[in-house]
């Protein structure tokens, strides 16, 4: 089969506001960086995918109003209402059939814009049984850290520890918005939102705009962007039923990090993985799934990370950038986010907090309450 690999990306934002500019001048932006980080033109690239959702941007069929900005003009255009990583993945399934050689794959978020973010989300909930009740779907995160804690073992002094921490990192990522010097005490004693969920618990919301170009194997000689090679990539979703998931375990992210661990030939993810960007939406999520992306044992990523043998300075490296709560929450871009962070690290250009020798890095993300759509990626530089 073909490889497919990265050869652009480009980013606008990341900020908590952008009131100087529109959704469309993000997006453009980043198609910009995108494309001359490739060396190619919008005449060049076959295929368009964008990563959007109706509700967000308040009106039918938002994908219309980026064609402009990609430059996507009569091109094949195509909308995936799921995260960046769902938009990518169809995006390496067109190379892969032979479609197209190179595709361009476009994410953002204006969440500054949405009043009521909690009242869009609300729409996800089951609308005969949940919805009628008038709570927000943080009710949900509160049921599945209560549920996480019970069955791993894991402490809120743990989860707490996991904001200190990528928070910190944060500090060393100019594109992170919620960079902070904290203290468990800081995170424990924060506003309650659904207990045990308080407010220093979520990620905080961002602006910006991600945008990759996609290559086939054969193009990539061609082009100047340094490739990063696809190889593993699967998704997965588990019940949209509360009353029949799992709350205890991300079993998606299980399913999909298997799937995409044969793709890639991957044996032992320590052993062979380098690098991780995991979705930390809310703080337990990171350790629910560290074990379910068979990181740890499961019931140990509470102790591993209060230790600091894993983390954005660990042994085992998680969440480098500071991951959402130290960047910010960006709805749909959020794996566009990771996958920056990833091809970054695997070309040597991160910065101040570059990790040292990756070749090999793992892009997680799940969608965020109340669903349960996640989807795993492995990225190498060789």
């Amino acid at each position: 089969m073909k490889r497919v690999a990265i050869v652009g990306i480009g980013q606008a934002g990341f900020s908590p506001t952008t009131p100087g500019v529109s959704f469309r001048e993000l997006v453009f932006e980043a198609a910009v960086k995108a494309y001359r980080d490739a060396g190619v033109e919008p005449k060049d690239i076959g295929g368009f995918v964008t990563a959007a959702e109706d509700f967000w941007e308040g009106y039918s069929i938002c994908d219309e109003y980026c064609n402009d900005q990609l430059g996507a003009v009569l091109k094949s255009v195509q909308t995936v209402p799921g995260d960046f990583l769902h938009a990518l993945a169809t995006g390496f399934m067109m190379i892969r059939a032979g479609l197209f050689d190179l595709v361009a794959i476009e994410s953002h978020s204006k969440l500054s814009n949405v009043k009521t973010p909690d009242d869009v989300k609300s729409f996800a909930l089951d609308p005969v049984y949940l919805r009628p009740l008038g709570q927000t779907v943080h009710i949900i995160d509160g049921l599945e850290m209560t549920r996480y804690l019970h069955a791993s073992g894991a402490t809120r002094e743990q989860c707490a520890k996991v904001v200190v921490e990528s928070r910190a990192a944060a500090l060393d990522n100019p594109l992170a918005s919620y960079g902070a010097k904290l203290e468990i005490e800081d995170v424990l004693g924060a506003d309650p939102v659904s207990w045990p969920v308080g407010r220093l618990d979520l990620a905080g919301h961002a602006d910006g705009c991600v945008v990759a170009v996609l290559a086939s194997e054969e193009t990539v000689p061609q082009l100047a962007g340094q490739p990063i090679w696809i190889d593993g990539l699967a998704w997965c979703s588990d019940s949209p039923n509360l009353d029949s998931r799992q709350m205890e375990e991300s079993a998606a992210t299980r399913l999909a990090a298997e799937k995409a661990y044969r793709m890639a030939n991957i044996g032992s993810p320590l052993d062979d993985i380098d690098i991780f960007e995991i979705c930390d939406d809310v703080s337990f999520k990171a350790l629910q799934h560290m074990e379910a992306l068979k990181l740890c044992a499961p019931g140990s990523a509470g102790h591993l990370f209060e230790s600091g043998e894993y983390g954005p300075r660990g042994g085992v490296l998680i969440n480098p950038s500071g991951g959402a709560l130290g960047v910010g929450h960006l709805i749909e871009t959020s794996g566009g986010h990771k996958t920056l962070e990833i091809v970054n690290q695997l070309r040597g250009v991160a910065g101040r907090h570059q990790a040292e020798d990756a070749e090999c890095g793992l892009v997680q993300i799940w969608r965020g309450a109340p669903t349960t759509s996640c989807a795993v990626m492995i990225l190498r530089n060789n």
